[in-house]
């Protein structure tokens, strides 16, 4: 499984889950990622140092979106935090507590954790205690009445 995170509000913008990873599998979360969110020229995409990510083909999408890769130091955690600390609560919150027989089960779950759940109503410290969806619709209005 791979996701892609918006800095600013903690959300889950791309997310692909494949048996295998493969660099298709970051591809497709990035193709999510730039429909849900149409970004800005010069966005910086930061990563970790995974053959996926560095991949040509990877790059290339990276490169018809206007896009600069960034990628963590060799061996550093710590450079990609946010989604080292998005896996740890999907896996503490959710996937701990249940046994799949199935793919296609873990993957609905994952669906709901994310879409509904994680983006929607999970507290964050980060953000003063709101879902990623409540900071950023509180920032889209607090921008309108300016």
């Amino acid at each position: 499984m791979t996701v892609i995170i918006d800095l600013y509000s903690r959300k889950i913008v791309g997310w692909s889950m494949n048996n295998k990873m493969i660099r298709q599998l970051v591809i497709d979360a990035l193709v999510i990622a730039v429909k849900s969110r149409n970004p800005s020229k010069e966005l910086i995409f930061h990563s970790d140092r995974g053959s996926q990510y560095a991949s040509h083909d990877f790059q290339n999408v990276l490169l018809k979106h206007s896009m600069k890769a960034s990628m963590s130091r060799k061996g550093d955690c710590w450079d990609n935090a946010v989604a080292e600390s998005f896996f740890s609560s999907l896996k503490t919150e959710l996937i701990y507590h249940n046994r799949y027989q199935y793919r296609s089960q873990a993957r609905r779950d994952i669906f709901e954790y994310i879409e509904v759940f994680y983006n929607k109503n999970r507290l964050h410290s980060y953000l003063n205690y709101k879902s990623p969806e409540e900071y950023e619709n509180e920032r889209k209005s607090s921008k309108l009445c300016v």
